[in-house]
This record gives structure tokens, C-alpha cells and sequence, in this order.
């Protein structure tokens, strides 16, 4: 848990990723639901905003993290497709990068469309595993890395049928935006790392890191849409 928090906190604190969350709260309303809400840092700041805000993850030690971290905000263990809510009791919805990870990522939005009242908006925000740009000397085994590490997912390629799945469950007014995080210091590293990368790869990247020639980007889709008709 701790490898994947510090993935978390190095994303999270990129100032790309900084404005990509605020974008992700715009028109939640005010009783927000954050699904698969990891170490609680959106339900803190909705929370510091006013907003009654509430985090669900299915990882009790990621719970516990999260309410040590963020003591304004109210957190429990959940499954994405059985959220401890009423029909129709929520104005907003979000799930940054927790789709990709589900068994079956439609049943988490037959979920959001029951949870949210009439006029609520379900956000849905994270990469799509293929698209991840990275400089190398080596683009074969660049492509090889990043490929294997997304097959290796249950649904890797989820984000670019955000927009779909909104449609498909109901919801009216669906938008798509993308919006890219890019890294060009070591802060990179662990993320490489996670893919996969090692030996004389994750070496030239060190060392591109060391003479500042490291590239890494990482497209992040929103999907957004409106339950027009209430839950159901």
C-alpha cells in the first residue's frame, strides 16, 4: 500500500494534477461522492470547501490512511458497485483512476446513476494505460513496457469509453476533456518504475533525469455527465 500511495502523492502533487482536480469538482454540488478515493486527498479539499464529502474505497488500510490524513472529511470501506448511499443522495459523483482496477466498470456507473439525484453529475477521470508518452533510446522496449503493464489490468483501456459507458447508463450532456501530466524530473522514477522498468531502461531514464532530458506524459481523460432523470 505505502509503494501505491507514494505513486498516488507524486501524481497528485504535479500542479497539472493539482488543476485537473479542481476542474473535476466543478458542478458537484454539495454532498459529493468520491469513489475509490485512495489516500482521501479530493474528500479533504472538497470537504475544506464546504461540501459534505464523502470517500469510498473498497482497501481498508487505504480508509484508515485516508481519515488520519483528512479528519474533515467521512470515509468507508466500500465496493464501487454497492456504495453505503440512498438512491438518489448525492448531487456529485467522481472516480479518478478506480475504473480501470474494477472487474466490471459498468456496474460502477449503474452505481453513480442510482446515488445521484435528479440534475447530479458523475465525473469520471484517468488514463487510458496506452497512451503513455515516454522519451527513450529505446522506443521498442519503451512500447513493450508500457504495453505489458496495461494488459496486466483488468480494463486498461476503460478512460477512452468514459464517455460511452455515461451514455450507455442515461446520462445526458456527456463531455470528454483531456488533460496531460507532464514530468521532466526524477519525481518521475518511482512512476517508471511501477511499469515495469528496470535494468539498463530504467538506468537511461535515471540518467536522463540527472543531465534534465527526462520526458514522461501522461494524457488524464474527463468524462462528465448529467443524471437528467434521477436514479433508477
Amino acid at each position: 500500500m505505502s509503494t501505491l500511495l507514494s505513486l498516488l502523492d507524486a501524481l497528485d502533487d504535479r500542479p497539472q494534477a493539482v488543476r485537473l482536480r479542481e476542474r473535476t469538482y466543478e458542478g458537484l454540488g454539495d454532498v459529493v461522492v468520491d469513489v475509490g478515493c485512495g489516500g482521501g486527498r479530493a474528500v479533504g479539499e472538497l470537504a475544506a470547501g464546504g461540501v459534505r464529502a464523502i470517500g469510498v474505497d473498497a482497501d481498508p488500510a487505504m480508509i484508515s490512511v485516508a481519515a488520519a490524513r483528512w479528519p474533515g472529511g467521512e470515509f468507508h470501506v466500500a465496493d464501487a458497485t454497492a456504495l453505503p448511499l440512498d438512491d438518489g443522495s448525492v448531487t456529485g459523483y467522481r472516480a479518478d483512476k478506480v475504473l480501470h482496477v474494477l472487474p466490471d466498470p459498468a456496474l460502477a456507473v449503474a452505481e453513480a446513476r442510482r446515488v445521484l439525484a435528479p440534475g447530479g453529475r458523475a465525473v469520471l477521470t484517468g488514463q487510458d494505460w496506452d497512451t503513455i508518452v515516454i522519451d527513450s533510446d529505446d522506443p521498442a522496449r519503451t512500447r513493450t513496457i508500457v504495453h505489458a503493464r496495461a494488459d496486466g489490468m483488468p480494463h486498461p483501456r476503460i478512460a477512452r469509453r468514459y464517455r460511452n459507458l455515461l451514455l450507455d447508463h442515461g446520462f445526458t450532456e456527456v463531455t470528454v476533456e483531456v488533460h496531460t501530466v507532464v514530468w521532466t524530473d526524477a519525481t518521475a522514477l518511482p512512476v517508471l518504475a511501477n511499469l515495469g522498468g528496470d535494468g539498463a531502461w530504467l538506468e537511461e531514464q535515471e540518467a536522463r533525469a540527472r543531465d534534465d532530458r527526462l520526458f514522461v506524459a501522461v494524457p488524464m481523460f474527463v468524462a462528465a455527465g448529467t443524471n437528467a432523470a434521477g436514479s433508477r
